[in-house]
């Protein structure tokens, strides 16, 4: 299908089972939770979704759970990144074969390609399927920024229609906006700053708070469509406290633990992500306390 690359995209957590396997039903029910909150489509398999950890195998069967329950209401984005080109592409291929609407490829993590390595391996995953790309920026894991001139390069390749970025800085943000033009969709992953995404001309976010708050970001959304912004500030300002919440723990575990906290058994981050310590598993559910998320 043709589909509206914009909107809030919760990139969906992974749950296991007490025997480390995926919780197939309680992801069914995790997508439930967001759909049911009006979001705009969901990412399987990303950060938040622990991709690190998985298996190939693994990955492919979330494709499949995902586009089996999500049933076309909205699309269905995929992460597909690995460290090499060729598991890369493999993996968008399977995500295409499974019905997946879009991939995102977060940039090669551990080495650091320059920017001509950059350019060839995102060509090469683009061309190996027929499915929109996303470019995906996250400094914090792979160690550098994907060049402003590198992604207007690849603009220039017909299915790659937009980047996620989770540097959260916006000197970056504005200069791609500024580079790249209206028809490159611009997606925030940095939670804090999706106000301030949006406001500049961003197409949506990939915020992993919306797996705990999946109303309040769509909230923030429709507030700035809308033209409401002191409305939209107030929920950006309302949703800050859940993101700096992710200093309690390791990543991804935070969001797995609010998740439990709120009835969702996610069985927590595979090893070596341990649990929050009591201490700040209290915090944490003190700030959904405050947030209204629980009684």
């Amino acid at each position: 299908m043709t589909i509206k690359v914009e909107g809030i995209i919760p990139p969906l957590v992974t749950p296991f089972t007490k025997d480390g396997s995926i919780n197939e039903n309680m992801f069914r029910r995790i997508i439930n939770n967001v759909l049911y909150a009006g979001v705009h489509g969901v990412f399987v398999a990303g950060s938040q979704g622990e991709f690190f950890s998985l298996e190939r195998q693994e990955r492919i069967r979330l494709f499949e759970i995902a586009v089996e329950e999500v049933n076309g209401k909205v699309p269905v984005y995929a992460g597909t990144a690995a460290i090499t080109t060729s598991e890369t592409v493999l993996l968008t291929k399977a995500a295409e074969k499974s019905g997946c609407d879009a991939v995102s490829v977060i940039s090669p993590f551990f080495i650091t390609p320059n920017g001509q390595e950059l350019y060839k391996y995102y060509k090469t995953v683009a061309e190996a399927s027929n499915l929109p790309v996303l470019l995906y920026n996250n400094p914090a894991r792979t160690g550098y920024d994907i060049p402003v001139d590198i992604i207007k390069k690849l603009t220039e390749i017909d299915n790659i229609v937009g980047m996620k970025d989770s540097s959260g800085d916006l000197t970056y943000v504005n200069e791609v906006l500024r580079t790249t033009g209206p028809d490159f969709h611009f997606f925030c992953g940095r939670d804090t700053v999706i106000f301030n995404v949006l406001t500049s001309g961003g197409s949506g976010a990939v915020p992993a708070s919306a797996n705990v708050a999946p109303k309040l970001v769509v909230d923030l959304y429709n507030y700035v469509k809308s033209g409401n912004y002191k409305a939209a500030r107030q929920a950006q300002f309302d949703l800050i406290p859940l993101r700096m919440a992710f200093s309690l723990g390791s990543f991804p575990v935070v969001i797995k633990e609010a998740l439990n906290i709120l009835g969702f058994d996610t069985g927590g981050a595979r090893a070596p992500i341990q649990s929050l310590t009591l201490e700040n598993h209290r915090r944490l559910a003190e700030v959904l306390k405050k947030m209204g998320l629980v009684k």
